[in-house]
């Protein structure tokens, strides 16, 4: 009977796995079309030179060449790639931290509070890459005049470089809020998703607001905090103003070169892109031992009591 049971068991969980992966098929199919084939083709290509002909492209087996040209010949690839480093090194941590904190607020009982959710989602619907560039090309979106601040000559007596990075993020700060739309909703979802009676427990034993944020709060949102890094790294690489999308762009359009040197800037890239999350999920990520000792802290308490 058992036999009986655990095959039928296995053929209904089987008919299950047919149906999931039959409505997956249309995206499965687009994503090996659409994808997956320009993906392997991309580093295909960035070991051949490609030119343009009246016959079509002829491509031209170099090697490592593309990537030497890279790195080492072009004036422009690696002062771009340095830039974007730099702005997502300052932006991407701002972005988040901004993003928590407005999500706190903006989950806090408080009238209108759903109006002002909007307004400051709304730059997200309103705005587009290129509107969003014509602004900061116009300075609209810049604030300056922060050299001549008090705070401005105290952080430089400490840190140059701080302070100089504190006038590169205020030169395009429009641009910093424009990015916490998205990542304050996934915010307010975790947020709304945790069990008030924890807080409520906390509260009860004395608990200050401060604790519960760093001991209760934060812990829970640790995992959603690695995934708004790794949504806003992508979406600042993805941004129309970023130089060496910009130059990638160029580089498909030359007659030396071409499409292969371009393939092999987009894999460079990719490659330091993935590095930063990688990077960004190690330093985010809490470690199992921690959060093992942690579980059984907490359950010697309840057994205690």
């Amino acid at each position: 009977m058992t036999r009986l049971f655990g095959k039928k068991g296995s053929a209904i969980a089987r008919k299950r796995a047919a149906t999931g992966y039959l409505f997956m098929l249309p995206w499965i199919a687009g994503f090996m079309v659409f994808t997956a084939v320009p993906f392997v083709y991309t580093i295909y290509l960035s070991f051949f030179e490609v030119k343009q002909s009246v016959l079509g492209y002829e491509l031209s087996f170099v090697g490592l060449g593309n990537y030497v040209v890279a790195l080492l010949r072009n004036v422009d690839f690696v002062p771009g790639l340095l830039s974007f480093l730099l702005m997502e090194i300052i932006y991407a941590p701002t972005i988040v931290i901004l993003s928590f904190i407005l999500a706190l607020l903006l989950n806090r009982p408080m009238k209108m509070r759903s109006a002002f959710r909007v307004l400051f989602f709304l730059p997200v619907i309103v705005m587009s890459g290129p509107v969003m560039s014509q602004i900061m090309d116009s300075g609209a979106a810049a604030i300056t005049g922060l050299e001549s601040l008090f705070i401005y000559t105290v952080v430089e007596n400490y840190s140059r470089w701080l302070a100089n990075a504190l006038v590169y993020l205020f030169e395009n700060f429009s641009l910093v809020l424009w990015f916490t739309g998205i990542p304050i909703i996934l915010f307010i979802n975790g947020l709304q998703k945790i069990n008030g009676s924890v807080i409520e427990a906390a509260t009860i034993d004395s608990a200050t607001s401060w604790q519960i944020l760093w001991k209760i709060t934060i812990p829970i949102l640790r995992p959603l905090f690695v995934v708004v890094t790794i949504f806003t790294v992508v979406q600042l690489s993805l941004f129309s103003t970023n130089p060496v999308s910009a130059l990638i762009q160029r580089a498909i359009i030359l007659t030396v070169g071409g499409l292969g040197l371009a393939s092999a800037f987009a894999w460079i890239y990719s490659l330091v892109l993935l590095l930063f999350i990688g990077l960004a999920f190690l330093v985010l990520k809490e470690p199992k031992e921690k959060t093992e000792q942690y579980i059984r802290k907490q359950d010697r308490r309840w057994l205690q009591k």
